[in-house]
């Protein structure tokens, strides 16, 4: 910028260098002074790179040049930002969220927790997998596969399950635009249910559902091949029913699903029989307090006085 200065001071008021300098408190010797540094073969691999992976930022780009030189991080964002290749990225609106904890749950259907993963079949066609757990039983209540999702598909999905299981006291969700929309907020005031979203960008406080994730990535969507979207449904269903009543689980003492929830609902059965069993329960027998009357006098005692 100084530079700048005193180059457009000498050419528009025919003034010396020195006394440009002198004016902008810049040293002669600065002024004329002339990098020998070459960047030629950074900047070369650097844009040679950056066609290759055009999304990577200059961290990651640095990285990438780690493994070939050692590299200075501060001169590979230098050059990064001279040839102009800074990414724009485009801030989104959110809805502001306040963050709500992972508590832990006593009962079922205490919380549902809601999600989406997305995979691809063989004619390359985008599928999406809704996902709705049990925050407690870690039951899998409904994988459901197709290409889009509507907020009133969604609701369908989880109309079915509140038929079979009840209705949940609260959903844990995300911010996206089915589980946002007025159709599924005015779903969730009609049946008193209230909705858990997390905050943008922290999928940690969903983290349930985010490890139930992982699990259905790993063990069904990168080790199946679907044909279409009916055989995605097919193989997508056979895993869920192998989830909820074969694979241990780990948080659960290494019991399934099924058998966890079906053993907290024997124990819920005891706890309610026992309780209508000691308020149903014939009281001891006791020695009866004799009735007294507003002087302090037992009416047995009267009685005995009038026998006399």
């Amino acid at each position: 910028m100084r530079k700048a200065a005193i180059e457009r001071m000498g050419l528009e008021y025919a003034f010396s260098v020195r006394r440009a300098c002198g004016l902008m408190l810049v040293a002669v010797s600065t002024y004329r002074y002339r990098s020998r540094r070459d960047d030629t073969l950074l900047r070369e691999r650097l844009l040679a790179l950056a066609r290759e992976k055009p999304r990577y930022g200059s961290p990651r780009l640095h990285a990438l040049l780690q493994r070939e030189a050692r590299v200075n991080h501060k001169k590979v964002e230098r050059v990064y930002r001279e040839l102009g290749l800074t990414l724009r990225r485009r801030k989104r609106k959110h809805c502001v969220r306040v963050g709500r904890p992972l508590l832990a749950c006593t009962a079922a259907n205490q919380e549902w927790a809601l999600d989406f993963v997305h995979d691809v079949v063989e004619c390359g066609r985008t599928i999406r997998v809704l996902s709705v757990v049990d925050a407690y039983t870690r039951e899998c209540l409904a994988l459901e596969v197709d290409t889009s999702f509507a907020s009133r598909r969604v609701t369908r999905v989880l109309d079915e399950i509140i038929e079979e299981r009840g209705v949940p006291q609260s959903i844990r969700c995300d911010n996206g635009p089915e589980l946002t929309s007025r159709h599924f907020l005015a779903w969730a005031i009609e049946r008193r249910i209230e909705l858990l979203h997390i905050q943008p960008g922290k999928p940690t406080q969903n983290a349930r559902l985010e490890s139930f994730n992982g699990k259905l990535r790993e063990e069904c969507l990168n080790v199946s091949w679907f044909q279409n979207l009916f055989d995605a449904r097919r193989k997508i269903s056979d895993w869920r029913t192998e989830y909820n009543e074969q694979r241990p689980h780990s948080s659960l003492g290494y019991k399934t699903p099924k058998e966890f929830a079906r053993e907290q609902e024997a124990k819920d059965v005891y706890t309610a029989g026992a309780g209508q069993e000691d308020s149903n329960a014939v009281p001891l027998p006791h020695t009866p307090i004799p009735a007294q009357t507003e002087d302090g006098v037992t009416i047995n005692s009267r009685i005995q006085e009038c026998a006399k």
